[in-house]
């Protein structure tokens, strides 16, 4: 199976060995996996602003980059959640209509991929010690992702999982939203930090790069011993 990826671009300038780890494991699973090196960025960061003709432009000029009718894997449930969920907001009976259609039905998170996909759970990846798993609110009420990050974990070799109170909350980042309202994101972040050194884990995992961002700021800054990892990270150990 070819699969065509979808890096974005802040995994790109700031993570690219999450991107690389993906690669990693899909072609570990059997995908021959392409790379469009024209791709920049769906178009988020602009539209959560509100400067939705920008957003429009880079959306566009993202759907021309996938003219592939195959599925396209992300390793951010945030990015896959714009296309999913709001390119219909500003594609809708436009030019591009059946093209962004096309589109948002190809592409995938990387650990929707995996497992409601290509149904595989178990990598073969090996991580010693005690994790504990934060919903990203894109992955969780964007892209109805729970189960999922979950499966895969639970067949990472010595791993073992400690579900953390109250998952389900936003850790504050929100894009701009931290910029806007520091305090208010600092608190939020704080909290999920916390509930996440009381359960006693060694790993933090999430889906997404940009919660992990902004969690692993206050960790450093609080000099805690947790560390931050991505799913695909975590998938790419042991092996």
């Amino acid at each position: 199976m070819i699969v065509d990826i979808f890096i974005p671009c802040f995994v790109d300038q700031m993570f690219p060995q999450t991107g690389f780890n993906m690669i990693k494991v899909l072609e570990r699973v059997g995908c021959d996996v392409n790379y469009n090196p024209e791709q920049t960025c769906c178009g988020q960061p602009a539209f959560n602003a509100g400067y939705w003709n920008e957003a429009k432009k880079v959306g566009e000029k993202f759907i021309k980059e996938f003219q592939h009718d195959r599925y396209i894997v992300s390793p951010s449930a945030s990015c896959v959640g714009m296309i999913k969920n709001y390119y219909p907001e500003m594609f809708h009976n436009s030019v591009l209509h059946n093209e962004y259609k096309q589109l948002a039905k190809n592409i995938h998170e990387f650990s929707d991929f995996l497992v409601n996909v290509l149904k595989v759970s178990d990598i073969g990846a090996t991580l010693e010690g005690t994790a504990t798993y934060h919903d990203s609110c894109a992955a969780l009420r964007e892209c109805n992702l729970k189960a999922e990050p979950r499966a895969l974990l639970s067949k990472v070799r010595k791993l073992e999982i400690k579900e953390m109170k109250d998952t389900e909350s936003c850790c504050g980042f929100g894009g701009t939203f931290s910029a806007k309202f520091e305090p208010i994101a600092v608190g939020m972040g704080s909290d999920k930090v916390k509930n996440a050194m009381e359960t006693g884990a060694q790993y933090l995992i999430s889906t997404d790069l940009s919660c992990l961002l902004h969690m692993d700021g206050y960790i450093k800054k609080q000099n805690l011993n947790l560390k931050t990892m991505h799913l695909a990270d975590v998938l790419a150990s042991g092996w």
